[in-house]
């Protein structure tokens, strides 16, 4: 059962569904990102965030797929049968239902954001939303566009442009980076032993004790012990927090927990008995299907005529920058106005390249989760969006 929360308050009237990879979208994105309210250090409180995306839009936070934060399954098997094509079939139909429900939002422009393996969640249920309203058109979805960031792509691309960026950004030696690059076919779901050797010295041997998600701030230190090396992408990545305030994931854990919250947001009515986490390693273990590469149902969003945005926090080494303009490339688009620097509160606040049926833009300083990085630059880039206008060239 999928778990949807909105929030409104917004001068327009869009409304944006946001969805996390695994995680929960109310710890990440409602309480760490683009909500209205920020968790308090040790779980104790909310406290306001000055560039909440509902001061543009009406959001919904869905809880997707089921087993990831507050959403749940009456069989538990499903979780081990969980896969791309089940999670967007599951999420059309939470959508339709919330529709059905809430007929006032039927008609508004409707827009899907997400980050990380939401690369995959968000164009795969645009692609449902297109081909649900071709075939049974009520209550009608008004899909207007996607909004993705350091987005899991294509799998080769993915690799490639993160060893690059490993590389690039004097993380691993020239002697890793060449033994990667002999013993890894990124074109290949299957990791060699030799690949998987030669990834492990990066990650054990050189990387340090760095947020992989962020290489340049702090780790948390209360996170530490308790980090679990994961299965994603074909690689081994280590699990951290994120961060100006690395400490944040923890904040959200003691703060979802307490029994007086979840009584407020109608949460875990069933009593659950196991500790609300912010994601789902069981989930993450047990996938079933995932598409190599998004890069074609991009090509049929754009057919169909959907706004399309992919923006990237470029101080992220796990979906690096690197790798979502290695993607971009292979589509092959033509471009509509040349690479610029865009401006938030007179500083650059990244690079942008509009092309046909596809807007990419960076986002400088950010890490793997942009809005928690850099809110202000995030939030303008998100109004550019919504209005449909490129990044401000000053």
């Amino acid at each position: 059962m999928a778990c949807g929360i909105g929030i409104g308050i917004a001068r327009h009237s869009d409304l944006v569904c946001a969805v996390c990879p695994g995680c929960s979208s109310v710890a990440y994105g409602a309480s760490e990102e683009i909500g209205p309210f920020r968790i308090k250090p040790n779980g104790t409180g909310l406290f306001l965030n000055k560039y909440s995306w509902n001061r543009e839009a009406n959001l919904l936070f869905l809880e997707s797929p089921a087993g990831v934060g507050f959403s749940y399954t009456n069989t538990t098997s499903d979780l081990k049968t969980m896969g791309d094509e089940r999670t967007a079939q599951d999420a059309l139909q939470f959508l339709i239902s919330w529709m059905s429900r809430f007929p006032q939002y039927r008609h508004r422009d409707f827009y899907i954001a997400g980050e990380s393996y939401a690369g995959h969640y968000v164009p795969q249920l645009a692609r449902k939303i297109v081909e649900y309203n071709k075939a049974s058109p009520y209550p009608f979805i008004n899909l207007k566009g996607i909004l993705v960031g350091n987005a899991v792509t294509d799998n080769y691309y993915d690799n490639i442009g993160t060893v690059t960026y490993w590389w690039t950004h004097a993380i691993i030696s020239d002697r890793t980076y060449k033994a990667i690059l002999k013993s890894c076919n990124f074109s290949s779901t299957n990791i060699s032993r030799f690949c998987n050797r030669a990834m492990n010295y990066a990650m054990n041997q050189e990387f340090g004790d760095i947020d992989q998600y962020s290489i340049y701030t702090p780790s948390c230190a209360a996170a530490r012990s308790n980090a679990t090396v994961l299965r994603f992408k074909n690689t081994l990545i280590r699990r951290r927090s994120f961060g100006y305030d690395p400490c944040t994931e923890t904040y959200a854990e003691k703060y979802y927990n307490r029994l007086e919250v979840q009584k407020a947001m109608h949460a875990n009515t069933t009593r659950i008995q196991y500790r609300w986490t912010a994601c789902s390693d069981v989930l993450i273990k047990t996938w079933q299907d995932s598409e190599f590469s998004m890069l074609p149902t991009y090509k049929m969003l754009m057919k169909a005529g959907l706004r399309i945005w992919v923006f990237s926090g470029d101080t992220d080494s796990v979906v690096p920058v690197t790798a979502t303009r290695f993607a971009i490339s292979h589509l092959g688009l033509k471009i509509k106005i040349r690479w610029y620097p865009w401006y938030s509160a007179g500083q650059v606040g990244g690079w942008s390249e509009v092309y046909e049926g596809l807007t990419f833009a960076s986002v400088r300083g950010a890490g793997h989760e942009v809005p928690l990085f850099q809110p202000r630059r995030a939030f303008r880039m998100f109004q550019s969006f919504l209005a449909g206008e490129p990044l401000p060239k000053s």
